[in-house]
This record gives structure tokens, C-alpha cells and sequence, in this order.
């Protein structure tokens, strides 16, 4: 099931626009260099987001760069939403997701969304957010595996989103399931042959 189109292609391509320029900043980077961690690009795998900060051993940094990640995919929604309609918030969140995985300034070489994902899932309907961010914790609480844990989140968001009353935001879940499970392609090969690496490790 889709969402109803309720607004006009300007303004859809405005939100998206908003959406992306939110979504493609590089939280992660921005903390790393306050912190004076260095160019967060050269430090364990590369990846922008708040995992690899953690690898540093800076806790403080880790945390922020969750919480923003996490908030700019929240707010991207929560503000089409406000000043729009529902279809611009989904498209707003969609491409905040986008914009943090493939960010114009960083060549497009962007993180792979998981905290991106489970802030827009929590304003596009709360109670499946709630259920994904859990789906995280009991993954990595058991298998202490990050990345499991986020594929297992991002399986589970459509389903969430049917069994919690938003059935029309599932298409879109899923959507982001598919891009969360191809930007983790490396980390399913590493999971697959037991190389990946443990949370704190």
C-alpha cells in the first residue's frame, strides 16, 4: 500500500530537496574533527556514521553523531510534515535517508543510513520506530554484531509499520530495506563467513 498524493509536484520537489540537503549532513565527520579524532574517512572502515566514531573509543563523540543522524532523519519529516502533507514528510524522510548515504559533498560517499532509517521511522509512526529502535537492541544485546542488528531493524520496519496501523508507509520501509541491505553487502559477506566485527571491538 502506497500513501495518498496530496500535494503538488513543486512542492514535492521542494521537500525533497530540504530532505536530501538535511539528510547529507556528514554528523559523523563534524563531530570527529571537534573531538580532534581526524578525518573520520581514514579511521577504521571509513564510514561516516556513528559506529565508526565509536571505534576512536570517543564515547561523547559516538553518542552525538547517533543522536544527530538519528534527528535529522526525525526532523526532515516532522518538518514537511508541519508546513506540507504526510506524502511530502514520507518523501522528505526518504530522501534525508538518501542524502546521509549519498551526500554531494563527500562525492557521494555517504554512510549507510541506519540511524538515518530509524529516525524517520519514529516520525513517520512512532510505534513502529519504538519497535524497530527495540528490534536494534535485542539484536546487538544477543549477537553483538552492529550491522546484524541493523539489518535486522530494517527487515522488520514494514512489518512494523502493517502490524502498528501504517500500512501505507510500508512500501516505503521496504524500499529502505532493500538500500540498507545493499550498502551492508560487504558486512552480510563478513557475517556470512564470521570475520564481522563485535560492538566494541
Amino acid at each position: 500500500m502506497m500513501p495518498v498524493i496530496q500535494s503538488g509536484a513543486a512542492v514535492l520537489i521542494l521537500w525533497a530537496v530540504v530532505g536530501y540537503v538535511l539528510g547529507s549532513i556528514p554528523w559523523g565527520i563534524v563531530f570527529a574533527r571537534l573531538f580532534g579524532l581526524g578525518d573520520l574517512r581514514k579511521i577504521g572502515s571509513g564510514n561516516i556514521g556513528a559506529t565508526n566514531v565509536l571505534r576512536t573509543g570517543n564515547k561523547p563523540a559516538a553518542l552525538l553523531t547517533l543522536i544527530f543522524d538519528v534527528g535529522k532523519g526525525a526532523f526532515a519529516v516532522l518538518l514537511a510534515r508541519w508546513l506540507a502533507a504526510e506524502d511530502a514528510a514520507l518523501l522528505a524522510g526518504v530522501m534525508a535517508f538518501l542524502g546521509h548515504c549519498f551526500p554531494v559533498w563527500l562525492r557521494f560517499h555517504g554512510g549507510k543510513g541506519v540511524a538515518t532509517f530509524l529516525g524517520l521511522m519514529l516520525a513517520v509512526w512512532w510505534p513502529a520506530g519504538l519497535a524497530c529502535c527495540a528490534t536494534w537492541l535485542v539484536v546487538a544485546a544477543i549477537f553483538r554484531i552492529s550491522s546484524l542488528s541493523a539489518l535486522v531493524a530494517a527487515a522488520l520496519g514494514p512489518v512494523w509499520l502493517w502490524l502498528t496501523g501504517a500500512p501505507e508507509a510500508a512500501g516505503m520501509a521496504v524500499l529502505l530495506a532493500l538500500a540498507i541491505f545493499w550498502r551492508h553487502r560487504s558486512n552480510i559477506a563478513r557475517i556470512a563467513n564470521g570475520t564481522e566485527p563485535k560492538i566494541g571491538k
